[in-house]
């Protein structure tokens, strides 16, 4: 018996075989978001458990300057050799800028060194050892591992073009193992060809005993440090970058969720009439269930398979612009190649059927536990529907009061997630409520027969529209909520950079050469003043703490971006025991203006807060002190920094040249502001480019999902369209009635999206960014973005409409009405 109520039930889809793809549309792609950011999550926090490698092989450790922008002079690592670390090897890197405007970074090494290295190892094949020795031999190539090439569009033997119009490689494309993360390898010789200097990035170093480690530490000048890099120093620095991302992926699942059960919902609906007249003939109701459930678990695997191999390839074009921002903000290496794990399988199995049974598991039960005789009225869908949204109000109701419970709890990032969850779904819930009430009560107030009628039908229509509305809604929110808060910090960073890059060159010069140089720069006609500032970074036991100091010119203190203070504070911060704090370290520490704060030795007790500042710059607490304080605890000691402004119409190259000559500085060590600013504005898109393609993915599978949700839904609408036009509609006015409604429903719906989403956007900064990264930030508008998201979303969702209404008109009405039954 079994066999003949599958077939009956599962021909529904011979008959309707575009609900096929909707059905594997929703759960598969947002399976495959989620599983896609997970795999990125994955593969950044196993490259930081790697380290640093070079040709697969890890370096655990690193000798590198204690002022990060300074290099390790070359000579230490010869003396290195000398005395047998044969494990160390040395590592410079230069970003540079292609032709086209990419960032580009190049790491340069010492084939000799490395291959010296790679012959004691066994495990090292002979053709890598060969590979690496080519690179210092004509022509010299660079070599690019295959996922960045892929990413990049690079292709073996291509010479690359830089912004300057400098040719390098040819370029060798080598696999993914042999080179991970977004850098190319080349010989050192080439990056000295590029930018003529001396001395390391780094030196890295394979593993090292104890007793190695403690000759290498006596070996080590003050100005140096040996640092072990591991998931215990990068990870807690990027957990919240990493969970930004896991939340994306959650959003993108729960819109794939809400189509697959507007899909699967639709389904069971149309069904009922087939279900009703089968349980009249004797098929009782576990045949049934059994066989919906065959059906349901049949899609939930074809949607596991699809989504994690999309979700796969999904993670290999998400990966390099991880790994690049990854890169700018911490240092990290993130290898490129992404290798399936059985732990997506397992999560986004038991997602999958967590989320497949809150999606199904009541309409299902609904159909099977109806009595027989309302099934077989076609009525009786409108009917469920308006309870069904009544319910979904209450429960809208229930989560908005756990959103104000929650909100009155202390405000961390967990808490703010789950908040804007929370705020999300009872939007969505209540979403239909609403369209029905408002249908309903215009149906009652308009005049109009015919107006009356099209109200009515189109509150009925929510029957089966109304879910994938609430999809539509909740990407269009997420999608606003995304913009505005990307462009309110993007506006925002930028204004601060004004600010705080108030000079026209920044130096960091040696401590001997910093009075020289000042002395100098004030005998110059060009220059207008000159800034000092010492920083130095402290351990504390919450973290790293960077003391900077500060002059007290006015032009230093407009320089300043104050969020609040005391009164006359900068006359406290220069004449008394106070402090400067940055935004996220009071954040962290709770401080507040006119707090008295104990910090660690040297600095010792007793410290007043005179303010606090916006720091948008720094992933650590940052503190300042008056230059008076700073010569008082560290006389002429820590790393030093001189900010030049020069006088109005002087060109800032040629003073950067003649500096360069006259103290033989390197390139490193001078930069203009604006060259500063345009990094820092790079390194600021990339950051945001994983969020926004994560955010357009969104709204495009909800886009899509309602497309073929209205496609769907339209097409089992044939019978009344066939219908109304034997009675005499025309095909304009059957036009305007399709079209008219679903614009209506998708413009109440981007109405109700757009405060929505700015309440998000709110939420994300006030709340998340805030406990995330410790900043805040007005909140900036932007109309135009909205009405293009909103004007796209609102045109694909008329296409849908209008092509089933189109294919009706263009044939006879009396063929339309016989092929709808």
């Amino acid at each position: 018996m079994l066999s003949p109520v599958a077939k009956a039930l599962w021909g529904h889809y011979k008959r309707h075989p575009l609900q096929i793809v909707l059905v594997w549309f929703g759960l598969t792609l947002g399976i495959a978001l989620l599983v896609g950011v997970l795999g990125v999550n994955q593969q950044a926090r196993e490259s930081y458990r790697d380290g640093e490698q070079l040709f697969s092989n890890p370096f655990p450790y690193r000798i590198r300057h204690v002022q990060p922008s300074l290099k390790v002079p070359q000579g230490f690592y010869i003396q290195l050799r000398r005395v047998g670390f044969d494990q160390c090897v040395p590592l410079d890197q230069l970003r540079v800028v292609t032709q086209d405007g990419r960032d580009v970074e190049i790491v340069g090494v010492d084939p000799i060194s490395l291959y010296s290295m790679f012959k004691q190892d066994p495990t090292v094949s002979g053709s890598t050892q060969m590979q690496m020795l080519s690179l210092m031999q004509p022509p010299y190539p660079v070599l690019v591992g295959e996922q960045l090439a892929n990413y990049m569009n690079l292709v073996d033997g291509q010479h690359l073009t830089l912004e300057n119009g400098k040719q390098i490689g040819p370029l060798k494309v080598v696999p993914q193992e042999r080179i991970s993360g977004p850098r190319m390898l080349a010989d050192l010789a080439l990056l000295r060809s590029l930018q003529p200097g001396s001395g390391l990035t780094g030196i890295l170093c394979g593993d090292l005993s104890v007793d190695e480690q403690r000759r290498l530490l006596g070996q080590l000048p003050m100005a140096l440090k040996l640092e072990k890099q591991e998931v215990a120093g990068l990870e807690p620095l990027t957990n919240a970058f990493h969970l930004n991302l896991f939340a994306m992926g959650m959003l993108a699942f729960v819109v794939g969720l809400f189509i697959f059960y507007q899909a699967m919902s639709l389904s069971f609906s149309q069904r009922q009439p087939l279900v009703g007249l089968m349980r009249q003939a004797g098929v009782s109701s576990f045949q049934l269930a059994g066989v919906l459930i065959m059906e349901l678990l049949a899609w939930i695997v074809l949607g596991l398979i699809g989504g994690n191999i999309l979700g796969l390839m999904l993670a290999e074009r998400l990966l390099p612009s991880v790994a690049e921002t990854l890169n700018d903000l911490y240092g990290a290496n993130i290898s490129l190649a992404v290798e399936w794990h059985w732990e997506w399988g397992v999560a986004s199995l038991l997602i999958a059927i967590i989320g497949s049974l809150l999606a199904c598991g009541w309409p299902l039960l609904r159909l099977i536990k109806t009595p027989p005789a309302r099934l077989a009225t076609h009525m009786s869908l409108v009917r469920f529907s308006g309870r069904e949204f009544a319910l979904q109000a209450l429960f809208a109701c229930l989560f908005l009061g756990a959103a104000l419970a929650v909100y009155q709890l202390p405000h961390g990032q967990e808490e703010g997630f789950v908040l804007i969850a929370c705020i999300l779904i009872a939007s969505a819930l209540v979403m239909p409520f609403l369209l029905l009430q408002l249908f309903n009560l215009l149906g009652r107030v308009v005049k109009s027969a015919r107006l009356r009628w099209f109200f009515s039908d189109a509150g009925a229509s929510l029957s089966y529209r109304g879910v994938a509305s609430m999809a539509f809604m909740l990407a269009l929110a997420s999608n606003i909520g995304m913009e505005t808060m990307v462009g309110s910090f993007r506006t925002t960073t930028e204004t601060w950079l004004d600010q705080r890059l108030a000079a026209d060159i920044y130096v960091r010069p040696s401590i001997n050469m910093a009075p020289r140089m000042s002395n100098w720069l004030e005998k110059q006609d060009d220059v207008e003043q000159v800034w000092w500032q010492w920083s130095k970074t402290l351990a504390t036991q919450s973290g790293k703490l960077q003391v900077v100091s500060i002059g007290g010119t006015g032009d230093e203190k407009q320089a300043m971006a104050i969020k609040v203070s005391m009164p006359e504070y900068w006359q406290k911060l220069h004449h008394g025991r106070a402090i400067l704090a940055s935004e996220s370290l009071a954040l962290k520490q709770g401080w507040k203006p006119g707090d008295v704060v104990d910090l660690p030795p040297p600095m010792n007790k007793k410290w007043t807060i005179a303010g606090i500042y916006y720091d948008y710059g720094n992933p650590y607490g940052q503190i300042v002190l008056s230059q008076k304080r700073w010569q008082a605890i560290w006389p002429h000691k820590g790393q030093v920094a001189l900010a030049i402004h020069l006088a109005d119409g002087v060109d800032t190259m040629a003073m950067m040249q003649k500096l360069g000559e006259t103290f033989r500085l390197s390139p490193e060590r001078v930069r203009n502001n604006n060259e500063l600013m345009h990094q820092a504005m790079r390194v600021f898109d990339r950051t945001f480019i994983v969020t926004a393609t994560l955010g357009k993915l969104t709204l495009f599978v909800a886009v899509c999902g309602l497309f073929f949700a209205t496609l769907a839904g339209e097409i089992s609408r044939q019978r009344q369209f066939a219908l109304l036009r034997c009675m005499g509609m025309t095909g304009r006015e059957l036009a305007l009635l399709g079209g008219g409604q679903l614009f209506l429903i998708g413009l109440m719906t981007a109405l109700m999206a757009l405060p929505l989403g700015l309440v998000l956007a709110q939420l994300l900064i006030d709340v998340v960014l805030k406990y995330s990264f410790g900043w805040t930030m007005p909140v900036e508008y932007f109309p135009v973005d909205y009405f293009v998201s909103l004007g796209s979303a609102l045109a694909v969702l008329l296409a849908a409409g209008a092509w089933p209404v189109w294919r009706l008109v263009k044939r006879s009405a009396i063929l339309s009405l016989r092929d709808s039954f």
